[in-house]
């Protein structure tokens, strides 16, 4: 059981790093769409017992983060026909090697947090604050705005992933809620894709500088 858990998050940590060595906008959606089926999965190794409220979480999981989130990023895309993120802030490369960076010193961080006893040698904390990184680079380092919801996606699924050691801890309401608030962000964002590329024939952020009155 803990090598799989162990064979599942190192499936996340890879997945971010491949979120951030590709251009293709719809490769980066595949990813983040992968995760979030990942963590679905990890909701029943991380519990062995669950009852219907952790039922009912792994369910929402799968169809907001795996399929309806993914679906709506793609449409939006496919909207403002573009494919490719092509002169980022920061390059491909060096974005790989920040986000190696950023899971090593994780992995060290997470050694001087006081866990509890069954999570001290886990992988789901460093992976869960690797995650969360990988999701601050891409919506610092990108400049496409669709690429930028994908950073805010994949920050998400690193507490998400953190969450999952306290999910006996949080009511059930507070979960459903995180999903909920998550999807409405990603809505919004998608209103805000569609209106910079029908201003400006572009969905990069930096255009966001000609808004002026």
């Amino acid at each position: 059981m803990h090598a799989l858990l162990d064979a599942l998050v190192i499936a996340i940590l890879a997945l971010n790093l491949y979120a951030l060595g590709v251009s293709r906008i719809r490769a980066v959606i595949n990813a983040v769409a992968l995760q979030g089926v990942l963590l679905g999965g990890l909701l029943f190794l991380v519990h062995a017992t669950l009852d219907v409220r952790g039922a009912l979480l792994v369910i929402a999981t799968l169809v907001i983060k795996g399929v309806v989130i993914p679906a709506f990023l793609v449409h939006a895309m496919r909207e403002a026909e573009i494919q490719h993120e092509v002169t980022p802030f920061v390059s491909f490369m060096s974005s790989m090697l920040l986000g190696a960076v950023g899971t090593g010193l994780a992995v060290g961080f997470a050694h001087t947090l006081p866990l509890a006893e069954p999570h001290t040698n886990a992988l789901l904390v460093p992976a869960s604050f690797a995650t969360v990184w990988t999701g601050f680079l891409l919506l610092i380092t990108r400049k496409k705005a669709i690429m930028q919801v994908l950073g805010y996606l994949l920050l998400e699924n690193g507490i998400f992933l953190f969450g999952l050691l306290l999910l006996e801890a949080m009511p059930f309401m507070v979960e459903i809620g995180v999903l909920l608030d998550l999807f409405t962000g990603v809505f919004v964002m998608g209103i805000i894709i569609h209106h910079i590329s029908r201003e400006f024939s572009s969905i990069s952020t930096e255009n966001l500088a000609e808004l002026k009155e």
